[in-house]
Parts: structure tokens; C-alpha cells; sequence
């Protein structure tokens, strides 16, 4: 896996033993855990014996895959996570998760189409596609900007459904081809390096 890309304005590294606070902090806020797993805050304990760990173990699994930790490239400040999954049968899925002081400054879009145009670009990836909840506007909006289109709407029967769950969950997607005949997205990011 690469050990870090740079944007314009992000230097994405990947997470290490000593991240579990950066962690914590980001899945404290409800705001941000609004349509995740249980929509509450992830306890300590479980960022620090369950969530790294598995990120961690990510990264000996799928060496050139994973969850980058995001940094403000001026200030080095941690601004929340961009990933991208190894590959399975629908592709390779894009995540990213932001501090709420950072949402609406195109962070996530810029660190999205960053880690799509690696995958397309050096990793062979074929397709690159996202889920969110379909109430969830501001994670649609980034899929859309990170030149994802839509796919499909469909339901999953939770076992705590979140508020907002009868709407059901949406994928969006993009291929490879369809990266390369739009030019990339990518064209916002600068000196992606290894």
C-alpha cells in the first residue's frame, strides 16, 4: 500500500498503533456517526481493541489498499479518514469519514477522487463504488463529485434501524472506462506520491 498521497491540500498516511485518540475523537461526535452502524459514538474501547486493530490488519491483508488518515497539508491537523476497500465482487468500495468542523470544504471529495484515481490509475481497480443511506444528501453530494453516478436504491433489514432506514440505502458507482473517457476526476489533485 502506498504510504501516503498528497493533494492540494491533504496528505493522506496510513493509521498507526499510536492514531487511537485521533479515532476515538472522530466517532465521539453523533453528528457523525448520524447514519453509521448504530448512529451513536463508537467507545473507546472499541476504537482501541476492534476498529484499528482491523484497520491495521487491513493493510498486511491488502498491502495496497486500506483507510489513509486525512491531514491538512498547511497544518498537519487530523481531518478524519478516505478509503478505499481491496477488491471483491462489486468492486472496490469508497469510503470517508470527516470531523463535522470540516464538512462542506470538499475535503472528502478531494480525498475520494484522489484514492479513486490511484486505484484506477496504478491498482487495476475496474470499478469503484459507494453506499450511504438515501437520506443521507451530504454523502450523496461527495459520491457525485467524486464522478460516481447512480446505481440503485435498495433495503436492508437492520436489526436497530437508524432513523431514515425505510427510505432504504443507495449505491453509486463509476468504472474504470468511464473514468478515462470523462478524463479522470482527478484533476483537482496534484503530485500524488507513493
Amino acid at each position: 500500500m502506498h504510504v501516503h498521497l498528497e493533494t492540494d491540500r491533504l496528505v493522506l498516511r496510513r493509521f498507526t498503533e499510536r492514531d487511537a485518540d485521533l479515532l476515538v475523537e472522530l466517532d465521539s461526535d453523533p453528528e457523525v456517526m448520524r447514519y453509521l452502524d448504530t448512529g451513536r459514538p463508537t467507545p473507546r474501547d472499541v476504537v482501541e481493541h476492534e476498529v484499528l486493530p482491523r484497520i491495521l490488519a487491513g493493510y498486511r491483508q491488502h498491502e495496497r489498499f486500506g483507510r489513509w488518515a486525512a491531514l491538512d497539508r498547511a497544518d498537519g491537523r487530523f481531518l478524519g479518514w478516505i478509503a478505499l476497500g481491496p477488491p471483491g465482487e462489486r468492486g472496490c468500495e469508497l469510503g470517508y469519514r470527516l470531523r463535522r468542523a470540516e464538512w462542506g470544504k470538499g475535503y472528502a471529495t478531494e480525498g475520494g477522487r484522489a484514492v479513486i484515481g490511484l486505484g484506477f490509475g496504478e491498482l487495476g481497480v475496474r470499478r469503484v463504488y459507494a453506499e450511504t443511506m438515501f437520506v443521507n444528501a451530504g454523502s450523496r453530494r461527495v459520491m457525485e463529485k467524486c464522478g460516481l453516478s447512480y446505481v440503485r436504491t435498495f433495503h436492508v433489514d437492520w436489526p436497530d434501524p437508524l432513523p431514515g432506514t425505510e427510505f432504504g440505502e443507495v449505491e453509486y458507482a463509476v468504472t474504470g472506462e468511464e473514468w478515462e473517457r470523462d478524463g479522470g476526476v482527478l484533476r483537482g489533485a496534484a503530485g500524488l506520491g507513493a
